[in-house]
């Protein structure tokens, strides 16, 4: 019994030893071809949305206005039945944007009394009645790391006065420590970041000498004085406080030598701000849908383009504004529904794409200003890129007989990876040409400062703006749908639908490697 009880664990034994381990191999990850899904991203489609929303039926889509609203309704429904969720937890589609619309002011300021009238020698958009007998001179009125003009002067409660530019000694400038000049010598930047320093010190209000601007800014005042219009700002922007500026001779009113003096100090002047201004309330909409990622549900990439446009003119024609933006908003239309597609064959992205129609472009940025500064829908720190269109349907008069091409701007201001990334999706898939032109930190056009990507990359947000260029028909009632050049239109909406395509599926999030302060 003992040997048939060996015999049988002996057998036992030997037969385990014979049964081979068998470990499944790792599957390789699922590679997705995206080709499949950006194809179906067509001219016809295009075309089919753009006849509708660049239509005189939504009369030129101004901020505000029953054409706008219209185009909302629009954009809404095609996601409801695209079955593209709300982004908002509430399940509305559309982010309420108030807003405000100041009334061109009037009156005039008196200097030692001497009368300088607005639109002539002074130019504001703010309410200001205020009367003294000192204000606060700080030079160029900046402060940054260890460099203050606001050493040793207390400017609460005061109206401040500084001028444009930067310090400079024998060509090298002190904020950058050499020949280059630092971004407090770009206006476009500098004046908002040299008001709040003052504002933020207590001032009650900001007197600013510009040559160079003021003529620009004079411009603006007179159209909107001509045009019986206000401009819009952000209700939450409402505030007691002032900016009101000047031009030379109103300037050197106060202190002779403003080109040469740059010493801070308090300054006795007899001034008198007589300026007044009504204004009305106004509301707006941006619309926002998403689709949630499949692994990084947490990590956003925006897609963007703006929902207005400049509405009628005063001769009652309709500007459509087919390029300027239906062209990105069909465009981002038919994204959406490419990435619904994959999402609906089990394809979806690892990360949530939040597809963006901003309101108020056209009147200051604002739609995309109250998602970033306001309420942003997602974490500003979880969103990875905005991927911004702005007139991707047209031809540079500059590119005749050469229609293959793109202007990119900002793909590499904050992130390298961005830029190589954006190149390699171009080479691998579409073969646009191109062009930097716009992305010169010297670019007089200031095109960067002029879309809504700017107020996402000023949060550190990788960006890249897609644009085609101005052309004769801006701003015109001549922007029409017939005069958008289909072909190029599918291939440069495909192309961001691939970059898109890669940023939401890669490993990790963009790197972004030279942030801003």
């Amino acid at each position: 019994m003992k040997k048939i009880l060996l015999l049988a664990v002996g057998l036992m034994l030997a037969c385990n030893s014979s049964q081979k381990t068998v470990t499944e191999a790792p599957q390789a990850p699922k590679i997705i071809d995206p080709v499949t899904y950006g194809e179906s991203i067509t001219e016809n489609d295009l075309k089919d949305h753009l006849y509708t929303y660049a239509s005189d039926e939504f009369e030129g889509r101004e901020t505000g206005t029953a054409g706008q609203k219209m185009a909302v309704e629009y954009l809404k429904s095609f996601y409801e039945e695209m079955g593209i969720p709300a982004a908002q937890s509430n399940g509305d589609y559309f982010q309420n944007v108030p807003l405000e619309v100041s009334k061109v002011p009037t009156g005039n300021i008196s200097i030692n009394n001497k009368t300088f009238e607005l639109g002539v020698n002074i130019a504001t958009f703010s309410a200001a009645k205020v009367e003294t007998n000192s204000i606060v001179y700080v030079g160029f009125g900046i402060e940054e790391g260890d460099y203050s003009d606001y050493n040793g002067i207390d400017v609460t409660g005061k109206i401040v006065l500084f001028k444009a530019g930067e310090p400079v000694e024998n060509g090298i400038y002190p904020l950058t420590g050499s020949m280059e000049k630092s971004i407090w010598s770009n206006a476009s930047e500098a004046i908002g970041k040299k008001r709040d320093i003052a504002l933020n010190k207590g001032a009650k209000g900001v007197l600013y000498y510009d040559a160079l601007t003021f003529p620009r800014v004079k411009g603006y005042f007179e159209f909107m004085k001509n045009n019986n219009s206000g401009r819009m700002q952000l209700a939450s922007e409402s505030s007691d406080d002032f900016l009101i500026y000047l031009d030379e001779t109103a300037a050197t009113a106060i202190i002779s030598d403003i080109e040469t003096d740059n010493a801070a100090q308090n300054v006795p002047v007899n001034l008198g701000l007589n300026i007044t201004a009504a204004n009305d309330e106004m509301n707006s909409e941006n619309v926002a849908a998403i689709l949630r990622g499949s692994e990084k549900p947490d990590e956003y990439v925006i897609i963007s383009s703006h929902l207005d446009h400049i509405g009628i003119t005063d001769g009652g024609q309709i500007n459509n504004g087919a390029d300027d933006d239906g062209s990105g908003t069909v465009a981002l239309l038919e994204i959406a529904q490419a990435f619904k597609k994959a999402a609906d064959e089990g394809n979806g992205p690892k990360r949530s794409i939040v597809f963006l129609h901003v309101t108020g472009e056209e009147k200051g940025l604002l739609g995309s200003q109250y998602y970033t500064d306001v309420d942003p829908i997602f974490p500003l720190e979880n969103t990875v890129v905005d991927l911004n269109i702005d007139m991707i349907g047209r031809i540079d008069p500059n590119y005749k007989g050469q229609r293959n091409y793109l202007y990119l701007i900002g793909s590499d201001k904050l992130s390298s990876e961005l830029h190589e990334l954006s190149e390699d999706i171009n080479k691998k898939y579409t073969n646009i040409e191109f062009d930097y032109t716009y992305n010169d930190e010297n670019d007089p056009n200031r095109f960067y400062y002029r879309s809504d990507h700017y107020n996402f990359a000023k949060n550190n947000i990788p960006i890249i703006f897609y644009f085609n260029g101005t052309h004769e028909d801006y701003h015109r009632p001549s922007d029409t749908p017939d005069k958008i050049n289909y072909d190029l239109l599918e291939n440069r909406t495909r192309l961001i639908f691939y970059t898109a395509w890669e940023i939401a599926n890669k490993d990790d999030k963009l790197i972004v490697d030279k942030a801003t302060d």
